[in-house]
């Protein structure tokens, strides 16, 4: 023990056999160990005894230590307690003012116990620690301590095995686990509410790899709070001691819920104004019933709702006022869902279904406000459901929540929107009603408006077929086929109408008008010029004539104006005589030719007055076939008229030898287009043999 080896063994090398490597904890408070003789001599000297009082081992060896550290004021104390050490056996710690070689006086900790080795010598030893180093330490640790314990964010350690060494208060109370259910055990082990494995492969590769994870984003519902889904924000990091021993995984979490729900009520919100955007361009595009409860019903799955019908009550589409009390009848005239297996959970499209009194469907209309049920158990699925096997299909298919809300326009219920969540494990909350209610209440008006335009068209087609003449399919000489198509696109009824009159000696007149403009002016010039063009015909008058005279009934009727095309046929001659009012000319074919145009003047509208009109006569043999249309038929607004006539006379030419009305519904076919914004009216006549 004369002397010391100044040398130092390098940092982190394990002595031989042993089993792990060394921990940097004495590195860093770096403690010094000085050995005295009885005497209170330095026999033993550290390295850290060189940095801590500065003089070397060959500078401290044998000399003794009271006079080589002590300040002379303090010796006498010094040697009091090296003496009590040394005789009684007892440890002595404390701090005490030591001085360095270079002059100045430090605060060093010290711990002092006697030896004995084998030969029965005693010595004393000293270790030494600045004291500045211990209370730095000592703060360290504690302040460490204290941010665990108290820190809201919750902090844990794990192994090189990954299971739980320490958790914080924090942690716990995330988890809504003690310590206790942590300590020993891994990740699957504890968080049974997330994706325990994938967070344990990532641990695992920090613990590899030394690279950290910061910030990553977990969801789940933890079993202390299932009802309400948790976000947070984990990081992960490797722990090595100061010799790059790894230690295990730190992994911090940090609560996050509040903003997680901040941010998915932003974007809600945001999806919310683009499904009301989307339905407004969406819903209402057509005036037909079915297709708007189609538009609205599309809109809210799936983003809304994974099932979806639009129940309109059945005295509304009969155009009858709903009863206020009984059961409720109901068509279901649209239904959408996320997956085609859930679209049958719902009725039938088109069918009439009853609804008790009881049942939820049946108290949205009648109350007109929202029924919600947010987590529907079986007998809410009672209740729901039109009958009782309905109600076991609903729960087969999982409906867990439910939301009806009433379709109102102008202060009067239609029907009821009704709403199922399957696969979406969220419930129908306020935010989902009050969307609803957005939504149904834009589709009710273009609902309503649908059902208003209908009756209102019915009706005019109604009236306008009925001024139409039941034409007879032959006149004497003349097979005979007609059409007459409403405009697509207007809810008015137009003036176009056509007539066939069987007049004296078996002859025949043939007559397609169209007055101009749309609406009941229009249908009531229509339905006068009609009638007077068949008393007319009645008195065996020049073509020419009969329009003259309708001329002069034209000008008489305010704001009137007209075309029409007049023929009439005469099978003993063989021929026919025709004039036009302002009418486009029709089309002839003959036997075995090709259909053309016929050449005529064509005069000017009845009620422009002024003008004499002109009679033309051709041959009208058996076989040939004349057509006569109005402008509905081939004036459109893009294409060339030119084009459209000789797309016409192509398709009369092609259907030459077919029945008549093949030859009509072909013509259609071809040049009118459904939904077209004008009336068609179309008289096609063949000479029978």
């Amino acid at each position: 023990m004369g002397t010391t080896d100044t040398s130092r063994p390098g940092r982190g090398r394990p002595l031989a056999g042993a089993g792990t490597s060394p921990t940097g904890l004495l590195d860093l408070l770096s403690v010094a160990a000085v050995v005295l003789d009885t005497n209170g001599r330095v026999v033993f000297w550290s390295p850290q005894a060189e940095e801590l009082f500065g003089y070397t081992a060959e500078e401290a060896l044998g000399r003794f230590a009271v006079q080589l550290l002590i300040n002379e004021e303090h010796r006498d104390e010094v040697i009091a307690l090296f003496a009590e050490v040394m005789e009684s056996g007892t440890d002595w710690a404390g701090a005490f003012p030591v001085r360095h070689k270079n002059g100045s006086t430090r605060l060093v900790e010290f711990r002092n116990m006697r030896l004995l080795d084998d030969l029965g010598d005693t010595y004393a030893l000293g270790l030494a620690v600045d004291q500045a180093t211990v209370a730095r330490v000592e703060r360290g640790v504690a302040l460490s301590a204290r941010l665990v314990t108290q820190s809201p964010i919750g902090l844990a350690i794990l192994d090189p095995g990954l299971r739980y060494l320490t958790v914080n208060p924090a942690l716990e109370r995330i988890h809504g686990r003690s310590a206790a259910e942590h300590l020993g055990r891994r990740l699957p082990d504890v968080l049974s509410f997330l994706d325990a494995e994938a967070i344990e492969d990532r641990l695992r590769r920090v613990l590899e790899t030394g690279e950290p994870v910061t910030d990553r984003y977990v969801v789940g519902r933890p079993t202390s709070d299932p009802h309400r889904e948790h976000a947070w924000s984990v990081s992960m990091h490797r722990l090595e001691d100061g010799a790059g021993r790894v230690l295990g995984v730190a992994t911090s979490v940090i609560d996050i819920t509040e903003r997680h729900e901040a941010t998915i009520a932003a974007t809600r919100a945001r999806n919310r104004l683009a499904m009301i955007a989307g339905a407004s361009a969406a819903i209402g595009s057509t005036l037909d019933v079915e297709q708007t409860a189609h538009e609205l019903a599309g809109v809210v799955v799936p983003d809304l709702a994974d099932v979806a019908t639009v129940h309109v009550l059945d005295s509304i589409l009969r155009g009858r006022t709903p009863s206020v009390a009984g059961p409720a009848r109901f068509r279901a005239v649209a239904v959408a869902a996320a997956r085609a297996a859930e679209a049958h959970v719902t009725d039938p499209t088109g069918e009439l279904t009853r609804y008790e009194s009881d049942r939820l469907l049946t108290r949205c209309v009648r109350t007109r406000r929202p029924v919600r049920v947010a987590e529907a158990t079986r007998d809410d699925l009672r209740r729901i459901a039109r009958s009782s096997e309905a109600a076991a299909l609903l729960e087969s298919t999982g409906v867990h929540s439910y939301l009806a809300v009433p379709l109102l326009a102008r202060g009067e219920v239609l029907g009821a929107l009704s709403l199922e969540r399957t696969g979406t494990p969220a419930p129908f909350d306020e935010d989902d009603t009050l969307l609803a209610c957005e939504l149904a209440g834009r589709a009710a008006i273009c609902i309503d408006n649908a059902r208003w335009y209908q009756s209102a068209r019915n009706t005019a087609l109604t009236l306008q077929r009925r001024l139409l003449p039941q034409l007879p399919s032959r006149l004497p000489g003349l097979a005979i086929a007609c059409r007459y198509l409403p405009a697509g696109a207007a809810s008015e009824i137009g003036g176009d109408w056509f007539d066939a009159v069987r007049l004296a000696g078996d002859r025949s007149a043939l007559v397609v008008g169209d007055v101009m403009g749309s609406g009941i002016n229009a249908a009531a010039s229509m339905g006068q010029l009609r009638s007077a063009t068949r008393a007319f015909a009645g008195l065996d008058l020049d073509p020419a004539e009969v329009l003259q005279q309708l001329d002069r009934l034209t000008e008489d009727v305010e704001h009137t104006i007209a075309t029409c095309a007049y023929c009439r046929y005469d099978p003993e001659r063989g021929r026919c005589r025709i004039s036009l009012a302002g009418h486009l000319p029709p089309a002839l074919v003959r036997s075995g030719r090709p259909a053309q145009l016929l050449d005529l003047p064509s005069g000017v509208p009845l009620g422009v007055g002024g003008t004499a009109f002109e009679t033309t006569e051709f041959p009208f043999r058996p076989g040939d076939q004349l057509a006569l249309y109005t402008d509905g038929l081939v004036e459109t607004r893009c294409d060339p008229i030119d084009a459209r006539l000789g797309t016409l006379l192509d398709v009369l030419t092609a259907t030459a030898d077919r029945d008549l009305g093949e030859t009509c519904d072909r013509v259609l076919e071809a040049l009118r287009p459904p939904g077209g914004d004008d009336d068609v009216a179309l008289l096609v006549a063949r000479v029978e043999p």
